[in-house]
């Protein structure tokens, strides 16, 4: 993976990275919002510590241990991702309620023109924030957005230290089995 400045890195504040999306996916991940390590090289959870693509290997949504940079290989497993807010920060607690409120709006909306079976969004605090609901835990949701139903997963940020790659990779797996395989 390249290595970045500091000064790189910061450039890539408030930079979009593309969605890796298609029609009628299995499960459409969202994430948070991307990292300036994703903004900076176009790849989500592009992150050295991030443990989103171990765990997605180890859950079983994926034959192999992908890199970052063979992001676009998901769609042929019926994956994709997207994020909740578009626009990078170094930290998610730099987004603000309006923007969280906002980018669930628009998530809604990119959901319901592409029909996945599932939507997954990677932490239950921005899925609280996203869809005001206050109550949500990680799991299956009992919203629907058009079709698509709607799981929370923990959150793969290493910051995350009380799910660990093992329990991670046992809940992503349960999506999985209910996605089909």
């Amino acid at each position: 993976m390249a290595r970045f400045t500091p000064e790189e890195l910061q450039a890539a504040r408030d930079r979009v990275v593309p969605d890796v999306v298609a029609e009628g996916l299995r499960v459409l991940f969202c994430g948070i919002n991307p990292g300036l390590m994703t903004a900076a090289t176009g790849h989500h959870f592009a992150r050295p510590g991030n443990r989103f693509w171990p765990v997605l290997h180890r859950s079983g949504f994926t034959p192999r241990l992908l890199k970052p940079s063979e992001q676009r290989e998901l769609l042929s497993y019926g994956l994709g991702i997207t994020n909740v807010v578009a626009r990078a920060s170094a930290r998610a607690d730099e987004l603000g309620t309006e923007e969280y409120r906002e980018g669930g709006r628009l998530l809604a909306a990119k959901v319901e023109g592409l029909r996945p079976r599932w939507l997954a969004v990677v932490g239950v605090t921005a899925y609280r924030a996203a869809f005001d609901d206050r109550k949500a835990q990680v799991g299956p949701q009992s919203r629907t957005i058009g079709d698509t139903r709607v799981w929370v997963l923990p959150n793969p940020s290493g910051l995350n230290a009380h799910w660990t790659l093992d329990t991670m990779a046992e809940e992503f797996g349960r999506l999985r089995e209910a996605a089909g395989s």
